[in-house]
C-alpha cells in the first residue's frame, strides 16, 4: 500500500520541498473506511458480550457515581472531590441521562469507545502494513485491550481520543489543511479534558514528531502560521468552555487545585516498577503451581504477553530515533518516515505519561490500540531493519498470535462463564463469585438512602442506587491526605449515614496494591477508629472475590431484621 502511496506522491515546482504524502486514490480510501467499518460492527458486538459481567473491581465506581451525582445537581470539585479531569464524568452523565442510568448503558457506551479504538488501529496499521496485518492487529486490540479490563474508566476515554487524535495528524502530513490542524488540537484538549497525564504526553509526543518532520525532513509547512494557528485554536476552545462552566459555579480555584493535586500525592503511593504485573501471592500460585505441566504450559504462555507489552513503546521509542535519522540523510520528509516518526513520537510521549504516574501492566494496557501498531510492524516486517529479525519472524508471529489468542479466552471464558446472576437497582449483572452486599443492602435500604462504602468499592453505590455521604468516592491510605481524612469525618458526623459498608481488611492489600505507600501513612487509620467507635457490626458480607465488608449501623440504633 505505500509503494502506491510513494507513486502518487505529489510533486511541487523546482526548489520547493515536497510533503510527505501518502496520496491514496478514491478506491483506496473506500476500500479502507468499509473495512473499518466493518471492524467497528465486528468488535462492538464482541466487546457487547462483556457488558453484565463485573468481578467489583475498585475503580470502576468511581466516575459511574460521579456521573450519577452530576445527574442529581451536584457540581464536581465542588460537591466532591476528584483528581481527574472532568470530561468523562460530564460525558457519562449526558449518555445515562439520554439513554437510561444503567449498568448496561454505561458499558455500551464502553464497548462503543472499545470498537472505535479497533477501527483506529486498522486504519494506522494499514498505511505501512499489508492488509492482512493490519487486519490481525485490529482483531487483536478487539480481543486484548478493553477485555483486560473492561470497566467504566476515564482511562479508555482518553485512550479513544488520543487514537483519533493521532489519526487526525497523520492525515494532517498526507493533506496538510487547517480543518485538519484544528481537529488535532481539540482532540489533543479533550484528551487532556479527559485524563491530564496521558494529554500532556501526547501533546509532548506529536509536538516533537511535527519538529522533527519539519525540521529535519525539510518541510516547514507544518510549522506555518494556518496550520499552527489553528492547532491552538483547536486546543484552546475545550479548554475555555470548561474554565467558563466551573467559573460560572464558582469552582475554578478548586478546579485548578484538584488538577495539579496528583503531582503531590498520587507517585507516592502508586511508584511501582516498570511492568509491574500486580500479581498476589495467591495469583503466582494459580499460574505457576497448579495444574500439570501442561495446563501449566498453557496458563504461562497466556500470560506471557504481559512481560513484554510493555517493552512495545520502548521499542516506538527506538524506531523514532531510527526514522529520525533516516529523515536527516534523505534530506526530506518522504512519506514512510513522516508517518513513522510521527506516530513513535506520540507512542513515546504516551509511554511519558505512564511512567510518570504508574507503570503498571494495567497503565499499558489502557494504552493497547497504539502499542498494538508497533506489534503490527514487527509482525510485517517489511520496515524493520537488519536480516536477524527477519529470519525469527515466522517463528515470533506464531508465538505472538498464540499467546494473545490463549490470553483473549482466559478472559472471555471467565465473562462466558460467570456462575452468578444479581438484579441490582441499575439492571442485571453476572459475576465469578457470590456477592452477598448487593442483595442485603438492597433489602435493607431504599434507592437514595446515605451509605458510606469505606474504605475503597464506589461500585456500590451506584449498583444499589445509594448516596456517598461525603465528597470523596474512595480513600486510600498514603494517597488522600490526613487533612482530607478529618474532613470526611467532620461531615460523616455532619450527616451520619444509617448503614456503613467497612472492609476492615483493607490495609492488607496496600504493600501489594500499593508498595510505595509511605509507612507512616499506614500507622493510623482516623477514619477506620471513628467508624469503629461509632457503629456496630450487624452482618459479615462477601464480594465476588472473597473480600469481607461488615455491614454497620450507628450503635444509637439496631440492626435490620432480615427480610
Amino acid at each position: 500500500m505505500l509503494s502506491t502511496a510513494e507513486r502518487q506522491t505529489r510533486r511541487t515546482a523546482p526548489g520547493k520541498t515536497s510533503g510527505p504524502h501518502f496520496a491514496l486514490d478514491a478506491a483506496d480510501q473506500s476500500s479502507r473506511r468499509k473495512i473499518a467499518s466493518l471492524i467497528f460492527l465486528a468488535s462492538f458486538a464482541y466487546l457487547c458480550f462483556f457488558r453484565r459481567y463485573t468481578a467489583m473491581e475498585p475503580d470502576e465506581g468511581i466516575v459511574l457515581q460521579g456521573a450519577q451525582r452530576i445527574l442529581q445537581g451536584d457540581v464536581l470539585y465542588r460537591d466532591f472531590f476528584s483528581f481527574y479531569t472532568p470530561a468523562s464524568y460530564y460525558l457519562l452523565a449526558i449518555i445515562l441521562k439520554l439513554f437510561g442510568n444503567t449498568y448496561i448503558v454505561a458499558r455500551t457506551a464502553l464497548a462503543f469507545s472499545g470498537a472505535m479504538c479497533s477501527a483506529i488501529t486498522y486504519l494506522l496499521a494499514a498505511r505501512v502494513c499489508s492488509r492482512n496485518i493490519a487486519l490481525l492487529s485490529a482483531v487483536l486490540v478487539t480481543l486484548t485491550a478493553l477485555p483486560y479490563r473492561f470497566l467504566v474508566l476515564h482511562n479508555w476515554d482518553s485512550t479513544l481520543l488520543a487514537c483519533l487524535a493521532l489519526y487526525c495528524a497523520v492525515t494532517l502530513i498526507e493533506s496538510p489543511n487547517w480543518k485538519l490542524g484544528f481537529a488535532v488540537g481539540s482532540l489533543a484538549s479533550l484528551t487532556c479534558l479527559f485524563e491530564q497525564s496521558k494529554g500532556v504526553g501526547l501533546c509532548f509526543g506529536l509536538g516533537i514528531g511535527f519538529l522533527i518532520i519539519a525540521w529535519l525532513g525539510r518541510w516547514p509547512m507544518l510549522l506555518e502560521p494556518p496550520i499552527v494557528g489553528s492547532m491552538i485554536a483547536g486546543f484552546i476552545w475545550p479548554i475555555a468552555i470548561v474554565l467558563l462552566y466551573f467559573a460560572t459555579q464558582h469552582t475554578l480555584l478548586v478546579m485548578l487545585a484538584d488538577w495539579i493535586w496528583p503531582l503531590r500525592n498520587y507517585s507516592a503511593a502508586n511508584r511501582v516498577w516498570y511492568g509491574e504485573q500486580n500479581w498476589t501471592d495467591d495469583s503466582r500460585k494459580l499460574l505457576f503451581s497448579t495444574g500439570s505441566w501442561f495446563v501449566r504450559s498453557v496458563k504461562i504462555l497466556g500470560v506471557s504477553p504481559c512481560l513484554w507489552i510493555p517493552a512495545l513503546p520502548l521499542i516506538a521509542a527506538g524506531m523514532m530515533i531510527y526514522w529520525a535519522v533516516q529523515m536527516f540523510r534523505q534530506r526530506a520528509a518522504q512519506p514512510k518516515c513522516a508517518y513513522y516518526v510521527l506516530t513513535t513520537a506520540a507512542i513515546s510521549g504516551l509511554l511519558l505519561s505512564v511512567v510518570t504516574v504508574r507503570a503498571d501492566i494495567i497503565h499499558f494496557m489502557y494504552l493497547q490500540p497504539l502499542n498494538v501498531l508497533v506489534l503490527a510492524w514487527l509482525l510485517d516486517g517489511r520496515d524493520i531493519p537488519g536480516r536477524t529479525w527477519g529470519l525469527i519472524r515466522p517463528i515470533a508471529k506464531k508465538y505472538i498470535v498464540a499467546a494473545l489468542a490463549i490470553m483473549s479466552m482466559a478472559m472471555a471464558s471467565a465473562a462466558a462463564s460467570a456462575p452468578y446472576k444479581i438484579e441490582t437497582r441499575r439492571g442485571l449483572v453476572t459475576m465469578p463469585g457470590k456477592d452477598t452486599v448487593i442483595d442485603y443492602v438492597q433489602s435493607h435500604t431504599t434507592p437514595g438512602d446515605a451509605i458510606f462504602v469505606y474504605p475503597y468499592l464506589p461500585l456500590y453505590y451506584y449498583l444499589t442506587d445509594t448516596v456517598d455521604p461525603t465528597r470523596y468516592a474512595y480513600f486510600q491510605t498514603g494517597l488522600h491526605t490526613s487533612e482530607q481524612a478529618h474532613e470526611i469525618i467532620a461531615q460523616l458526623r455532619s450527616r451520619p449515614p444509617r448503614v456503613v459498608l467497612f472492609e476492615s481488611s483493607f490495609a492488607e492489600k496496600i504493600p501489594h496494591s500499593w508498595p510505595s505507600t509511605p509507612q507512616a501513612a499506614m500507622a493510623s487509620d482516623p477514619i477506620g477508629d471513628y467508624i469503629a467507635r461509632s457503629y456496630w457490626v450487624c452482618r459479615v458480607l462477601q464480594t465476588p472475590r472473597g473480600w469481607s465488608f461488615l455491614y454497620m449501623v450507628p450503635k444509637t440504633g439496631a440492626c435490620p431484621e432480615d427480610r
